[in-house]
């Protein structure tokens, strides 16, 4: 009898401990984002997915949803807070939202290139706009990769500033993203990104700005004639932990969640540079016409005519990162 009580407790502490594994196993997460499956912000974001369920033990296991399965882009900013997602890849120009001066990225011509984005995530400067981020919004930056240089594709010739004037043009709904093609006249339509294809091709819009890779994985040089080398943006996008999970995170699981994030960016950004410089030829080869614009016009022209103090970011933050080297 005994013997059958001992048996039977081992076999109850046995259960019981299996079922608390499982339950640490099944702390289930959504990952978020609006990009295709083929581009490199998916399939770094898939391989961080299995990195952390691997260096957790297990213990979180994230499904990744990609190409706007839970929402646009304002949608899954907002799912942060709601509850509906846990972690997004998203710009700061969305993050701007809940803290304006994080935006300032986004204001034309800040970067130089590449290099110097990144060298600005590194930065004291960076540091202090995604603390004022996360002290608005209580979410919390955890990795930057590079999205790009964003360029102009259109289905009539664009060589000056000036021959913007009167384009039928989608930009996002976002102040700084609009800020090029209205200092050079264009009309923009803030079309949402998974129905920029369509507008296209259909005629509602005749050009649209984004860079060289994603011009490619959305196929829009399907629907376009011209790529003009504006290079008016040096795009990122950032890795963001919803403030409802990052607190519940030991500090251990954060490190972890960091790490991760950092090496899935630092995968992503490599292999946007290597795709971008590929693309050029890419678009001769199907026909498009590329045209190289002189940056300096369309730079002075946005100075001249966009203040700074209109999207409610800050002059002195811009100084600073053209000061990083």
């Amino acid at each position: 009898m005994l013997k059958k009580l001992t048996i039977a407790f081992a076999a109850s502490a046995a259960a019981l401990l299996a079922a608390t594994t499982s339950g640490v196993a099944q702390t289930k997460l959504k990952w978020a984002h609006v990009y295709e499956t083929s581009e490199p912000f998916h399939t770094a974001s898939v391989w961080a997915a299995g990195e952390i369920n691997k260096r957790t033990n297990g213990r979180y296991q994230i499904d990744v949803y990609p190409a706007s399965q839970l929402g646009k882009e304002t949608d899954i900013n907002q799912g942060l807070s709601l509850g509906s997602v846990d972690i997004i890849i998203s710009g700061s120009s969305f993050a701007a939202k809940s803290f304006p001066p994080i935006g300032v990225t986004y204001y034309p011509y800040t970067f130089r290139d590449a290099d110097h984005l990144l060298a600005y995530t590194k930065s004291d400067v960076f540091k202090e706009l995604a603390k004022g981020y996360e002290d608005k919004s209580g979410h919390h930056i955890v990795a930057v990769t590079y999205y790009g240089v964003r360029h102009t594709s259109s289905n009539k010739p664009i060589k000056a500033c000036a021959d913007m004037k009167g384009l039928k043009m989608r930009v996002p709904d976002v102040p700084a993203y609009l800020a090029m093609p209205r200092a050079c006249g264009a009309n923009t339509a803030p079309i949402a990104f998974a129905e920029v294809y369509l507008a296209l091709q259909n005629g509602t819009v005749e050009a649209q700005e984004n860079p060289l890779t994603t011009i490619e994985a959305k196929k829009f040089y399907e629907v376009q004639k011209h790529i003009v080398l504006t290079g008016h943006i040096v795009d990122h996008l950032n890795t963001v932990v919803a403030g409802a999970l990052w607190k519940k995170l030991s500090e251990e699981d954060r490190k972890i969640f960091t790490d991760v994030a950092q090496e899935a960016a630092a995968k992503a950004t490599a292999e946007i540079k290597t795709n971008e410089a590929k693309l050029v030829d890419f678009f001769k080869q199907k026909g498009l016409t590329v045209t190289e614009v002189n940056k300096a016009e369309f730079r002075d022209t946005v100075i001249k005519t966009t203040k700074f103090e209109t999207f409610d970011y800050r002059k002195s933050d811009w100084d600073r990162i053209q000061a990083v080297k």
